[in-house]
């Protein structure tokens, strides 16, 4: 298994284009794992300065940070970004969970 979490180019462009949108110049996309949803755990995102303890993912100058507890879920995931027609946002490829809920909000691992 990877260590930590990985960006694809899509994702980082898309980080980027955000922070640059909303003038959040120095924070970097948090990504969390909390409980709730259907299964148990879920997936939580919001832009944020880095925090004492928080490991940081970059790619191309776009930051991920997550603490260290949502890293012993994170850990192995790929970040990517999809904009289709019905549906765009970013998506988890993680590799610890062993069922998702039908919606696909929430996880178990």
């Amino acid at each position: 298994m990877a260590a930590g979490v990985s960006i694809t180019d899509r994702a980082a462009q898309k980080i980027k284009e955000i922070i640059a949108a909303e003038k959040r110049e120095g924070q970097g996309l948090r990504l969390k794992v909390v409980g709730g949803g259907c299964s148990g755990l879920q997936y939580k995102m919001d832009f944020d300065l880095q925090k004492a303890g928080d490991r940081i993912f970059e790619k191309e100058g776009a930051k991920v940070l997550v603490d260290m507890k949502s890293l012993l879920y994170l850990n192995g995931t790929e970040l990517d970004y999809k904009e289709e027609l019905m549906e765009s946002g970013f998506v988890f490829q993680n590799p610890n969970v062993k069922r998702a809920c039908g919606c696909g909000a929430s996880f178990t691992v």
